[in-house]
């Protein structure tokens, strides 16, 4: 029995989850009648959405995979056998039917559980993920791995929720049907509603096919037409065969692959489900099982709108209202990146977006309403989607590439050599720059200034408010090479007045004879009220704003030399604004007389919690910086970098 608080301010609700409150382990799943899945998956629906209604996080991908959850965990030995899942939007089941039950309501909460698969969390998290279309590469290779060490465990991957427009995806089903070696990669369909053809016809010929008839009717047809007609003819007639059951199922392109293709089955069918895996635990080799599922089964507000409840704050169970997060004076950074980009929209038709199937989360889908045919959304393809902004650029288009730092990581390679190395213009929009929140470790934008530092032609800012950023496109807009522009999750506070800016340079924000606090980005609020609570002390500090972290500006830095320095920034301090600071003052030859010490993330990974949390833990909020101010002054005359 556990309870919950809907995020209204009502007492806490009881929620009656017999079953699951007697699941410790996946093995306690086996020991329940198969009458009784069904009621235990209504359970795990009622638990899933009543800790989201409070935590928020993903919610809808997780309720349309409990059936499958459970099927997996009622026929396969998830204690031996490894199971991965794709993304982590599809775990939450897998989760309660783990061991972590009692666990569940501190999901995403600092210290609590991670809202994604994580191999220190629990020995039945077979593999961590974070970024999409990883499964089938980390299976393939458990597979062998067994295969090596004469294993015989099994090895499922769970994929779906849109991973499958991976390009990674494809290039594990190749080399794992060109192995052969045996795994079930299971693909969760939740952009198709369930129809006619995943009734019980289509159940019917699913089991007739794991069951091994139709394998065993296939061999036969094939060896008597090899007796009859010889080797040319049964080819021939292979090719006819895949034709013919091209028309009945849409697997060709799998078997081709080198894949035994089942489905498509309804997902939410247990009996089906638990048939189907009884007879495909059986069968050799590489098999490809397809079943469709409803994105927000079993809660009705998120049935109808999937999209909307894919990713949920603190909500109303009965309304299905969300609570809190009205309407704010003050813009997110993605809300003011989206009225920038319209406006940049209306002034020149040579203005295009793309985005890697993160519309909404960058805030193009407003654009994609007005402009479906100047937003290309490519699906999980970051890779692609830098080439392709490369191409558009080199044809004399102005493509801005919107991607979330964390996944620019798997276009790191097409940045350098398609876009910079021929200095093509192509501008990024890297959101969620620095932490993110209560989403796991692979999802901080921890690395961006350090990565994009390093490479030639690029030129990479930080806007510190809504006003700067509005200011940074426009300007991006009319360069001739690569720019970036990072920014964070949340809100943009406006620091300082907007009337005067000019944004091509740095900008002295406040005085200060004893030391600067040189930052960049929304951290410099923070830097302001650590200054303002040292005056107070008797410590005068200035406060800067580096606003280009590449170049930096070289007047600024100069103005600045001769004072004991202490740089800010939400990036690891191990090459980002800290190091160009220290280059800087280097290679002109004043680190004799400018002490420097850098604040920002350690080398090591940042863990979920709110973005408030992480930034205190850091020592990136107003009273770390004051510590850290106090530490510089406080410090021998050479040179501290954390």
């Amino acid at each position: 029995m556990t309870t919950r608080d809907n995020g209204a301010g009502e007492c806490p609700d009881e929620i009656n989850t017999p079953l699951l409150d007697i699941i410790r382990r996946p093995s306690d799943v086996k020991n329940l009648s198969q009458d009784d899945l069904g009621q235990l998956a209504k359970e795990l629906r009622k638990t899933i959405i009543a800790t989201a209604s409070v935590n928020g996080g993903h919610l809808a991908p997780h309720l349309g995979v409990v059936e499958l959850a459970i099927a997996l965990h009622y026929i396969f030995d998830t204690e031996r056998d490894a199971l991965i899942w794709d993304v982590g939007h599809q775990s939450y089941a897998h989760k309660l039917l783990t061991g972590r039950a009692d666990r569940f309501q501190s999901i995403r909460q600092k210290g609590g559980l991670s809202g994604y698969p994580r191999i220190s969390e629990s020995p039945y998290d077979a593999f961590g993920v974070g970024h999409s279309s990883t499964s089938i590469s980390a299976a393939l290779g458990m597979a062998v791995a067994r295969d090596r060490s004469n294993g015989t465990r099994k090895v499922v991957s769970v994929i779906g929720d849109g991973a499958m427009t991976g390009g990674m995806a494809w290039e594990a089903l190749a080399h794992a049907g060109h192995i052969g070696t045996d795994m079930l990669v299971i693909l969760n369909d939740n952009e198709m509603s369930i129809s006619k053809n995943v009734g019980a016809l289509s159940a019917y010929f699913s089991r007739l096919i794991t069951g091994g008839l139709y394998t065993r009717a296939r061999q036969d047809i094939n060896g008597l037409l090899k007796q009859m007609l010889g080797p040319h003819l049964s080819r021939a007639a292979q090719r006819v065969e895949h034709s013919v059951k091209g028309l009945i199922t849409p697997g060709t392109v799998f078997e081709e692959f080198g894949f035994k293709y089942v489905g498509p089955v309804d997902g939410h069918d247990l009996d089906t489900l638990i048939d189907c895996f009884s007879n495909l635990k059986n069968v050799r080799g590489p098999v490809f099982f397809h079943c469709v599922t409803q994105k927000g089964k079993g809660y009705e507000y998120a049935e109808q709108d999937p999209c909307t409840y894919h990713g949920v704050r603190a909500f109303d169970i009965e309304t299905g209202r969300f609570v809190g997060g009205g309407a704010t004076p003050t813009p997110s950074f993605t809300d003011a990146f989206t009225e920038t980009m319209i406006d940049a929209f209306e002034k020149d038709n040579r203005v295009v977006g793309i985005t890697a199937a993160m519309s909404t989360g960058t805030g193009l889908c407003a654009l994609e309403q007005r402009h479906p045919d100047r937003i290309f959304d490519v699906g999980i393809c970051e890779q692609h989607a830098v080439t392709f902004a490369a191409g558009l650029a080199i044809s004399g288009q102005k493509p801005v590439c919107a991607i979330y730092s964390t996944f620019l990581q798997r276009g790191y390679d097409q940045l350098i050599h398609d876009v910079c190395l021929q200095n093509l213009p192509v501008v990024f929009a890297i959101d969620r720059a620095g932490t993110v929140g209560e989403d796991s470790p692979t999802q901080q934008g921890a690395f961006d200034l350090s990565f994009l530092r390093l490479v030639p032609n690029i030129t990479v800012l930080a806007p510190r408010d809504h006003v700067d950023l509005r200011f940074m496109f426009e300007w991006a807009l009319k360069q001739d090479s690569p720019v970036a522009v990072r920014y964070a999750r949340g809100k943009a506070p406006l620091i300082g007045p907007e009337e005067g800016r000019d944004i091509t340079r740095g900008e002295l924000l406040r005085e200060g004879t004893d030391a600067v606090i040189f930052g960049v980005g929304p951290c410099l609020a923070a830097a302001l009220e650590a200054a303002e609570a040292l005056q107070e002390e008797g410590v005068s500090v200035g406060v800067a704003d580096a606003r280009f972290v590449k170049p930096l500006d070289a007047e600024l830095m100069d103005k600045l030399a001769g004072k004991p320095i202490l740089t800010v920034e939400e990036n690891t301090v191990k090459g980002g604004l800290g190091s160009a600071v220290l280059e800087y003052y280097q290679q002109t030859n004043r680190l004799h007389d400018t002490r420097v010490l850098s604040i920002g993330f350690p080398d090591a990974f940042i863990d979920h919690a709110t973005r408030e949390e992480q930034l205190a833990d850091l020592g990136l909020d107003a009273t770390g910086i004051a510590a850290s101010v106090r530490a510089l002054l406080g410090a021998p005359a050479h040179n501290r970098v954390n």
